[in-house]
């Protein structure tokens, strides 16, 4: 098959993260003075929506809504005090640029908002490298649901969504490309959720990294 459109995560499948987002998340709690008591359950919803909008990450873990935006503007001055520090995982670049010259378009996604999605790929040098990037308020919803990867066919005009492949490092990017009807709906290795994890969420790949999808999709 040839695939049209290649959608990939950004933090922990095509950016290293190495612990940033939970920092982030980490003093979005402190700004909220969210007691001890209380931080170990927060943090492991944390860690098991990874990948999903951080605004619905926290409209679920705080009853009032003015909470929830404030832990949301909180995470994200944090994130992008941290940006500066962040780097591609190995390969990753190469990955894209691979896909592209194979005929394969690439949509990077996010779970951030739009200017920390901006922050990050200008710290990488990456604000052209992708033929689209989007967040979920510029699709609707997050992940798992599957706006993201509708929102990424609509725009660049792809004719069939089995020609679409997602690939992400946590259970919601597998769920968000099975939902959308993708072929291909891997999980990488390379950020927050492990093999069995990403397997019994229906992955149809298991992947070290991005740097082999190209070859999965038939690309040298």
């Amino acid at each position: 098959m040839d695939f049209a459109l290649a959608v990939l995560d950004m933090a922990g499948t095509t950016v290293a993260d190495d612990g940033l987002v939970v920092r982030a998340f980490t003093a979005a709690l402190d700004d909220l003075r969210v007691g001890d008591a209380e931080r170990p359950r927060m943090q492991q919803y944390v860690l098991d929506t990874m990948g999903r909008s951080k605004i619905e990450v926290f409209r679920a873990l705080f009853a009032a809504e003015s909470d929830a935006q404030r832990a949301n503007a909180a995470f994200a001055a944090a994130y992008d005090e941290l940006v500066g520090s962040v780097v591609p995982i190995p390969g990753a670049e190469d990955a894209i640029r691979a896909l592209q010259e194979g005929g394969t378009r690439v949509a990077l996604t996010t779970g951030f908002g739009a200017g920390t999605r901006d922050a990050l790929l200008d710290a990488l040098g990456w604000a052209d490298l992708a033929d689209l990037t989007l967040c979920p308020a510029e699709a609707g919803r997050g992940r798992p649901h599957p706006d993201l990867v509708l929102t990424a066919v609509l725009r660049l005009e792809i004719d069939d969504v089995r020609t679409v492949a997602v690939a992400g490092d946590t259970t919601s990017d597998v769920l968000t490309g099975l939902r959308a009807g993708a072929t291909v709906s891997a999980g990488v290795l390379t950020g927050a959720h492990d093999a069995a994890a990403l397997t019994a969420a229906g992955a149809t790949h298991v992947l070290d990294s991005i740097a082999d999808l190209p070859g999965l999709l038939g690309h040298r």
